[in-house]
């Protein structure tokens, strides 16, 4: 899997963590703090992957 499209794809992932958050708002705390840990998570990954020498320009 090359980088762009692992980029791509954890951006999809982000995006889609983000829009479950939003439509969680004060429904189930544990469900909202497991999103969370998730989104955190993979944010981690791309801050990761944009260090990478291949990726940066």
């Amino acid at each position: 899997m090359s980088v762009n499209s692992r980029f791509h794809r954890l951006t999809r992932l982000h995006r889609r963590i983000d829009d479950a958050l939003r439509s969680e708002s004060g429904r189930d705390a544990l469900r909202r703090l497991r999103l969370h840990a998730l989104r955190a998570s993979v944010k981690a990954r791309l801050a990761a992957l944009m260090r990478r020498p291949a990726f940066a320009r």
